[in-house]
Order: C-alpha cells, then sequence, then structure tokens
C-alpha cells in the first residue's frame, strides 16, 4: 500500500489549529505570564512579611495561576489575630468577602473583581492539605511547616485572577 502524502493545505490548517490551541491555553491561564497577579495589589497587614512567594499553575479544567504566599506576622500573637487583621484590611480596602473552597478559608474579590485572595492558618491550611481538602505546593506547605515549629503566626495565602 503506497504512503498517503500530506497536503500542503492540511499541514498548514494542522500548524494554524495548533498555534490556536496554544493560544487559547495561555489565555485560559495555563502558562500565561499574564494571568499571575502582581504581589502588590494584595494588602498585608502591618508588621507582616512575606516569606514565601511561589508561582503555582493549575492546568485542569479550570486553569489558573496564582501566586502562594507566607505572611508572618511577628506583632501577633496568633495566626488567628494574624487572620483577622487581613480581614479588617481587606475589608477597609472594600474587598468582598466572599465563600472559601472549605471551613478553614476566608476569601475575598478585589473591587471590580479583579483579584481573588484566599487565606488561612497556617494550621487551617495545613490541615486542608493533610485531609485531601485542597492542594498546596510543596514549597507552601514545607514553609508553613516551619513557621508553626518556630512559633510563629502565619497565613497561607493564594492570590489569583478574580472572575474578570
Amino acid at each position: 500500500m503506497p504512503a498517503r502524502r500530506v497536503s500542503v493545505h492540511a499541514r498548514r490548517l494542522a500548524v494554524a489549529w495548533l498555534a490556536a490551541l496554544g493560544l487559547a491555553c495561555a489565555v485560559s491561564g495555563c502558562g500565561g505570564g499574564d494571568r499571575v497577579p502582581p504581589l502588590s495589589s494584595l494588602p498585608i497587614p502591618p508588621g507582616t512579611q512575606v516569606t514565601l512567594d511561589h508561582r503555582s499553575c493549575n492546568p485542569g479544567a479550570n486553569a489558573y495561576c496564582a501566586l502562594e504566599l507566607v505572611v508572618v506576622g511577628s506583632g501577633y500573637r496568633t495566626s488567628a489575630q494574624l487572620e483577622n487583621a487581613e480581614t479588617q484590611l481587606l475589608d477597609a480596602r472594600k474587598w468582598t468577602a466572599v465563600h472559601a473552597e472549605i471551613g478553614q478559608e476566608r476569601a475575598a474579590d478585589s473591587p471590580h473583581d479583579r483579584w481573588r485572595v484566599t487565606y488561612a492558618t497556617a494550621t487551617g491550611d495545613l490541615q486542608g492539605v493533610e485531609l485531601g481538602w485542597i492542594k498546596r505546593a510543596r514549597p507552601l506547605t514545607v514553609a508553613l511547616s516551619r513557621t508553626l515549629f518556630d512559633h510563629q503566626s502565619a497565613l497561607s495565602v493564594l492570590l489569583q485572577v478574580g472572575t474578570t
């Protein structure tokens, strides 16, 4: 049986289709550099610092890229106090509280729904990971574990592009 030759038109069509697929993937959030919010877009309480800033992408059905952060507050006695300070700051900056994925988390959308932040105490987030309710990058879970061993008040924060 003779080998079939692929026409030039068919090759061009295949290349165009692959290029369109790559563009769609980038726009949907699986690898597009502009799909990660800048760290400066997140208000954090005074006396805190970001000790881990890790870019994480999920290419699944609801593809997104996000910043996974660990925020440590030396001026807060407990992680719960730090979490409440973050909630009050977001409220003061007109972020809207929204439903979080699990009960240990809180979430908020920025004005005009540009960004979404999901945050929890270090203990709450690690519990969600351990029970299989949520997934976090290994560098984040290791950093959160270290904050517990060091008796630091800390939050796990996921900052991503909002609904618009």
